[in-house]
């Protein structure tokens, strides 16, 4: 193995500026794959946060008594999901506006009336931290008679997953372009140095060299180059990362902004994809070229 290996070194040494681009052409791609990884990697966590956070609200009727809200709180508890059923009156929550906005106290000096209704804020057990449930919960909730209507974000929540989804699809659209383009040019790599060492490899043969003693320098080619474009990508990556992260940080600390960088087993998946992009292109040339009479 140590042979196979100092000779597809070899090679790589030998024709520096060729494989250099290939090197070059499989880091950019990793660079924008990982790219889009990580930003799915950290919206996602982002919407899980929000996600814990989600509340529902259900708008109830004003005139309802204490036993009318008992009832309703009790029957939306034994609802599948529900945490906690929490009752804010109109008056409760007129004076919580006023002490968030009291710095636009003028704002009110107007309202002959209270225009806020009876709430019920529904919170939910974590197990049904899903869209799908939350959108169901809220469904059936509505359902429920002297609910008037039920709020939980759902307009900007439908804009922002389908934005999110756009974005997904472009991804993976420009991920596959990426992984075809990078495949086809160390197809082409390998091609040019197996011309460029075909009278070797003719000799080897005719001495009685067996296919897989000739392909296994150039398959070890193949995964030298996909790893280090990949670390190399993976570099491109971090360094900018690390410059706005620390920003952020010195910045925004107060906000708690945190972007986080691929985990250790995202980062290993990442670059044994690339050292396997780079096996398929070998494969795909050497296939070709061997089987060419």
């Amino acid at each position: 193995m140590i042979f196979f290996l100092k000779r597809a070194i070899r090679d790589i040494l030998d024709n520096k500026f060729l494989h250099m681009v290939t090197i070059i052409t499989t880091a950019l791609s990793i660079l924008m794959v990982s790219l889009f990884g990580l930003f799915f990697l950290n919206i996602n966590e982002v919407m899980s946060s929000w996600k814990d956070g989600v509340r529902i609200f259900a708008y109830v009727e004003n005139d309802l008594g204490d036993r009318e809200i008992t009832n309703l709180k009790q029957q939306i508890s034994n609802t599948y999901g529900v945490k906690s059923v929490t009752y804010i009156s109109k008056a409760d929550a007129f004076q919580s506006l006023k002490t968030r906005m009291k710095r636009q106290t003028a704002l009110f000096d107007n309202l002959k009336t209270n225009p806020l209704p009876n709430t019920l804020e529904i919170r939910m057990i974590p197990a049904t931290q899903s869209w799908e449930k939350i959108e169901n919960l809220a469904k059936s909730v509505e359902q429920i008679p002297f609910v008037n209507d039920v709020e939980y974000g759902q307009k900007w929540l439908d804009k922002f997953i389908n934005i999110f989804n756009l974005i997904s699809i472009s991804g993976i659209v420009m991920s596959s372009i990426f992984f075809i383009v990078t495949v086809f040019i160390i197809a082409n790599t390998i091609r040019l140095a197996l011309y460029s060492r075909r009278d070797e490899i003719e000799i080897m043969r005719l001495v009685g060299a067996s296919d897989n003693f000739i392909k296994l320098p150039f398959y070890i080619e193949g995964i030298i180059q996909g790893g280090i474009g990949g670390m190399t990508g993976l570099l491109l990556l971090y360094i900018p990362y690390w410059v706005i992260t620390t920003s952020l940080e010195r910045n925004f600390s107060t906000y708690m902004i945190n972007i986080h960088f691929f985990p250790v087993w995202a980062f290993l998946s990442i670059l044994a994809g690339s050292m396997l992009v780079g096996l398929i292109g070998c494969h795909l040339s050497l296939k070709q070229y061997l089987n060419t009479p």
